[in-house]
């Protein structure tokens, strides 16, 4: 039986100047709050664009939708979202599906 394809959580988020630290730091805390959840939540990760440092785009598997709609309703969330708010002039959240794969899957 295949196995199957876990969905994606995207955020982009655009980091207010001066801001960029604060917002590593609150998401690092909020995203090991995740992990520890013991939800769906499969990893996570923070990218920081190279060229233009105000922007950041996180990204993490999950075993299904349902899971993700459940941490979203959670306290927590709500409250990293408003703390983002302060942090962010502009934040894209996502759930996405897989439609390609290239490559080995790790």
């Amino acid at each position: 039986m295949a196995e199957r394809e876990p969905v994606y959580t995207t955020g982009i988020w655009l980091v207010n100047p001066g801001r960029e630290e604060e917002f590593i730091a609150a998401w690092k805390e909020f995203a090991e709050w995740t992990s520890r959840l013991g939800g769906g939540s499969l990893e996570v990760l923070l990218l920081q664009d190279a060229e233009q440092p105000q922007r950041f785009v996180s990204v993490g598997p999950w075993k299904d939708v349902p899971d993700i709609r459940a941490w979203r309703n959670t306290p927590e969330f709500g409250a990293f979202m408003q703390r983002a708010k302060e942090l962010c002039s502009d934040i894209r959240p996502a759930i996405m599906k897989p439609v390609v794969r290239i490559g080995e899957r790790s």
